[in-house]
């Protein structure tokens, strides 16, 4: 795999004198005794000896379930009392809806904007089909919301005050 090399040798019963290579191609010499040491080197040192056992302040382990169990329920960490988690809960209810009947709002007015734009830059009729159905989506779902707030607010009227009940008007 090496290059011939460059002189040419006379065949004669003399030997070739071998070609000397330079010290970076020549193979690194190991050492003569292996660096390993022995096993009453390594355990006359510390590394066989364990440390002594120091035990922890100790925890409530109950409270610890409670506070885990708290964390999985509601995903909050500090125990809270179970009447204004009611409370939270009914609240969130109540405002999702109207924050969604705001959104509804907004996107509509986004959606006009959008269009009013495409018009002064000349792009409206490629917009306003597209504009308008989206619109029209928002309108109907706005219906369903509407519907619904409606039927609640009914329901509650008629429950505070009954009426065509004679049996009621007696007592």
């Amino acid at each position: 795999g090496d290059a011939l090399p460059l002189q040419r040798f006379p065949p004669s019963s003399k030997q070739p004198v071998p070609v000397s290579y330079p010290a970076a191609c020549q193979p690194q010499r190991l050492p003569a005794r292996p660096l390993l040491r022995p096993a009453k080197v390594c355990q006359a040192g510390d590394a066989y000896t364990r440390e002594k056992f120091k035990p922890q302040p100790t925890r409530d382990l109950e409270k610890e379930k409670r506070r885990l169990q708290n964390i999985l329920a509601t995903g909050k960490d500090e125990v809270e009392d179970k009447v204004e988690q009611v409370v939270v809960r009914k609240k969130e209810e109540e405002i999702a809806e109207p924050d969604r009947f705001e959104e509804l709002m907004n996107e509509i007015q986004e959606r006009r904007e959008f269009l009013a734009e495409m018009e002064a830059l000349g792009q409206g009729k490629k917009y306003q089909g597209i504009v308008l159905t989206e619109i029209s989506q928002k309108l109907h779902e706005m219906e369903i919301i509407d519907k619904k707030r409606s039927e609640e607010t009914r329901n509650i009227m008629t429950k505070a005050f009954p009426v065509g009940n004679k049996s009621n008007l007696q007592d």
